[in-house]
C-alpha cells in the first residue's frame, strides 16, 4: 500500500486523481493521505480538489453503473432480502438522484450509489450532486491540513 500510495504521489495531480478514482470505487484506498502529501509538497490547492473531487466521482459513478448492471433478483442472492430491498427503495425514491451527494460517505456512500443504479435514478443529477458532496468532503480536508499546518 505504501508503494502505490508513493507512486501515486510521484504522479501529482494525476496520482491524486487515480488514488480518488480507486477510493470511490468498492476498492478500500486512502486518497486523503495522497491528497496531504501534495498538500505538503507544496501542490496547489485548488488544482487537488479538483483532481480529488473529480477522481472521486468518477469512482462513484462506477459504483452507480455496477447498479445498472444489477437486478434485484441478484441482490438477493448476495444476502439481501426483499424486505430490506423495498424499504431502501422507499427511502431512496422519495429523494432521488440527489442522494448522490452523500457518496461521499465511507461504505454506505457506495451502497447508495449502486442502489442510486439499480433504481435507474437520472445519472447526470446522480453524478452532479456527487461532485458536490465528494467536493465539500475534500475541501474540508484541504481546509484542515491548512488550518492545521497555520498552527505550526
Amino acid at each position: 500500500m505504501e508503494t502505490l500510495t508513493q507512486i501515486l504521489v510521484d504522479w501529482g495531480y494525476g496520482g491524486l486523481f487515480v488514488a480518488a478514482a480507486i477510493a470511490g470505487s468498492v476498492v478500500p484506498f486512502s486518497s486523503e493521505a495522497v491528497l496531504v502529501v501534495l498538500l505538503g509538497m507544496g501542490a496547489d490547492p485548488l488544482g487537488c480538489l479538483a483532481a480529488a473531487s473529480a477522481g472521486n466521482t468518477l469512482g462513484g459513478m462506477t459504483c452507480y453503473w455496477i447498479g445498472t448492471l444489477g437486478r434485484t433478483e441478484w441482490i438477493a442472492k448476495l444476502g439481501v432480502n426483499t424486505r430490506q430491498l423495498a424499504r431502501a427503495r422507499k427511502f431512496m425514491a422519495g429523494r432521488g438522484a440527489m442522494m448522490g451527494f452523500f457518496g461521499f460517505l465511507p461504505v454506505i456512500g457506495e451502497a447508495i450509489a449502486v442502489m442510486l443504479g439499480l433504481m435507474r435514478a437520472n445519472p447526470w443529477t446522480t453524478g452532479g450532486a456527487m461532485l458536490a458532496g465528494k467536493t465539500l468532503r475534500y475541501l474540508a480536508v484541504v481546509l484542515s491540513y491548512k488550518g492545521i499546518v497555520s498552527l505550526f
